[in-house]
Protein backbone atom coordinates (compact mmCIF):
# COMPACT_ATOMS: atom_id res chain seq x y z
CA UNK A 1 0.00 0.00 0.00
CA UNK A 2 1.51 3.65 -1.01
CA UNK A 3 1.53 6.38 0.87
CA UNK A 4 -1.09 8.32 -0.86
CA UNK A 5 -3.55 5.15 -0.68
CA UNK A 6 -2.47 5.33 3.39
CA UNK A 7 -3.36 8.90 4.11
CA UNK A 8 -6.77 8.48 1.72
CA UNK A 9 -7.65 5.97 3.42
CA UNK A 10 -7.30 7.89 7.05
CA UNK A 11 -8.08 11.13 6.34
CA UNK A 12 -10.00 11.41 2.72
CA UNK A 13 -8.78 13.54 -0.28
CA UNK A 14 -8.74 16.60 1.89
CA UNK A 15 -6.95 17.11 5.03
CA UNK A 16 -7.51 19.95 7.30
CA UNK A 17 -4.56 21.70 8.99
CA UNK A 18 -4.98 19.46 12.65
CA UNK A 19 -5.22 16.57 10.54
CA UNK A 20 -2.15 17.78 8.64
CA UNK A 21 -0.78 17.98 11.89
CA UNK A 22 -1.59 15.01 13.20
CA UNK A 23 -0.25 13.04 10.47
CA UNK A 24 2.95 14.56 10.56
CA UNK A 25 3.41 14.67 14.68
CA UNK A 26 3.29 18.00 15.29
CA UNK A 27 1.09 20.63 17.09
CA UNK A 28 -1.68 22.49 15.14
CA UNK A 29 0.24 25.71 16.20
CA UNK A 30 3.61 24.67 15.41
CA UNK A 31 2.75 23.47 12.23
CA UNK A 32 0.40 26.81 11.01
CA UNK A 33 3.90 28.55 12.25
CA UNK A 34 5.92 26.84 10.07
CA UNK A 35 3.72 27.29 7.14
CA UNK A 36 3.73 31.03 7.07
CA UNK A 37 7.43 31.39 7.15
CA UNK A 38 9.40 30.51 3.70
CA UNK A 39 11.47 27.75 3.47
CA UNK A 40 11.72 24.62 1.22
CA UNK A 41 9.40 22.56 3.43
CA UNK A 42 6.75 24.83 3.79
CA UNK A 43 6.66 25.13 -0.09
CA UNK A 44 6.40 22.04 -1.35
CA UNK A 45 3.40 21.53 1.81
CA UNK A 46 1.61 24.88 0.49
CA UNK A 47 1.48 23.16 -2.80
CA UNK A 48 -1.39 21.28 -1.46
CA UNK A 49 -3.00 24.13 0.23
CA UNK A 50 -6.01 25.23 -1.14
CA UNK A 51 -9.07 27.17 0.33
CA UNK A 52 -12.73 26.39 -0.17
CA UNK A 53 -14.39 29.95 1.56
CA UNK A 54 -12.80 30.46 4.97
CA UNK A 55 -11.60 26.83 5.16
CA UNK A 56 -8.08 25.52 4.41
CA UNK A 57 -7.20 22.36 3.45
CA UNK A 58 -4.62 20.18 2.10
CA UNK A 59 -5.00 17.94 -1.30
CA UNK A 60 -3.98 14.27 0.10
CA UNK A 61 -2.37 13.17 -3.07
CA UNK A 62 0.32 16.78 -2.90
CA UNK A 63 0.73 15.96 0.87
CA UNK A 64 1.60 12.52 -0.39
CA UNK A 65 4.36 13.72 -3.33
CA UNK A 66 5.65 15.78 -1.15
CA UNK A 67 6.79 13.22 1.63
CA UNK A 68 8.12 10.62 -0.67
Amino acid sequence: MTLEQQILERFGPLLTLAQLAELLHRSPQGLSFTLSRPGSFAEKINIARIKLGRRVYFRASDIAAALS
